[in-house]
């Protein structure tokens, strides 16, 4: 997947009026500001009267006047870009490398737009450069406003990087006079905390455009915010460990369908094969307590504010135990009311 060049859509200039402050002027300069004020008080009042406060008037914007904020970021050439497109075509005002110190101002200006911007994506990275210092204090300050914001980090393998970077003949932004790998590993670096604070790693080294697009629409597309969204993914350990997974379960305990001849030609979704893992032993019993320790979890995340998990079963080669178990899985949370969406991740690989 090639992470396509999309045109910065900036915010519109602001015009600054400038006040003298001569001695002479300074009443008059006085009362012109409390008229201007003033005036925006009453431009503030719905017909019935009531007033709506801004962050001009208070220190922070009341919840309920406050746009909702996505900020994407990750490494270059993960698909930040295609992303942001994504959450433009859904709704979403999209600010494209917007330094970070004037994501504040952005909030600040939905805010006051009386719902027309409700919805607001910022797309941050290293293109910023020095600006990007600046992240985490206006993180700092959406939390002091109590701003309800969420971070989606797209994560890619290096092999992968290194092809996508090749294949339209670009520099990375951070090698200077080294290699690609050289500006991937500088990047890795100043996003790892970064990183660690998102609250959805997308890893797209195995996804096309269009695979990145229905991952975004399953979590973005809904009219709803649901309290807690699952991605659950089977995989297979001799292709690696998902990156962007928040837990990972291992099927290889239970026999392998693969020994078995009439079984091998099929997958997990088959009713034979998913039949052959669960009549093993221990395999209902680990879905039943696997499925009640999620439940636990899943309370502690939406305590702590998080939306969105990554559940990773594997077996040897993600084409039968870990997909069965995945289907039974997902069936386990969507009758509890998860929003969940299945991705077998390593099936057909072989």
């Amino acid at each position: 997947m090639t992470e396509h060049e999309e045109q910065a859509t900036a915010p519109r200039d602001r015009t600054h009026r400038e006040t003298g402050e001569d001695p002479a002027q300074r009443d008059t300069t006085q009362d012109a500001r409390q008229n201007v004020q003033q005036d925006a008080r009453d431009e503030e009042r719905h017909e019935d009267g009531a007033h709506v406060s801004t962050a001009i008037e208070t220190p922070g914007v009341p919840d309920a006047a406050n746009p909702e904020l996505v900020i994407i970021s990750g490494m270059s050439g993960a698909g930040r870009s295609t992303a942001a497109k994504c959450l433009e075509d859904l709704g979403w005002f999209v600010v494209d490398n917007l330094p970070p110190a004037l994501i504040p101002t952005m909030v600040e200006l939905g805010a006051r737009s009386q719902g027309n911007v409700a919805r607001i994506a910022v797309v941050v990275d290293v293109r910023g450069r020095r600006f990007f210092d600046n992240l985490r204090e206006s993180l700092a300050d959406l939390d002091g406003r109590q701003v309800t914001r969420r971070i989606v980090f797209l994560e890619s393998s290096d092999d992968a990087l290194v092809r996508r970077f090749e294949s339209v003949r670009r520099p990375h932004p951070l090698q200077g006079d080294g290699r690609i790998v050289d500006g991937i590993a500088a990047e890795r670096e100043l996003l790892r905390e970064l990183r660690g604070d998102a609250d959805l790693v997308i890893d797209t080294s195995s996804l096309n455009v269009h695979e990145l697009r229905a991952k975004m629409d399953a979590q973005f597309a809904g009219e709803e915010e649901p309290e807690l969204r699952a991605t659950v993914m089977s995989f297979g350990f001799k292709y690696g460990l998902p990156v962007d997974a928040d837990l990972v379960a291992d099927m290889r305990f239970l026999p392998n369908p693969h020994w078995v001849p009439e079984l091998r030609p099929f997958t997990g979704l088959n009713e034979e094969v998913s039949a052959y893992v669960f009549n093993q032993p221990g395999a209902k019993e680990f879905l039943d307590r696997y499925a009640e320790l999620l439940r636990l979890i899943a309370a502690g995340y939406r305590r702590e504010g998080k939306r969105y998990v990554t559940i990773a079963i594997g077996c040897t080669g993600g084409k039968h135990r870990s997909v069965a178990t995945s289907e039974k899985l997902a069936a386990r949370l969507v009758a509890e009311g998860v929003e969940t969406v299945v991705v077998h991740r390593d099936m057909g690989r072989e």
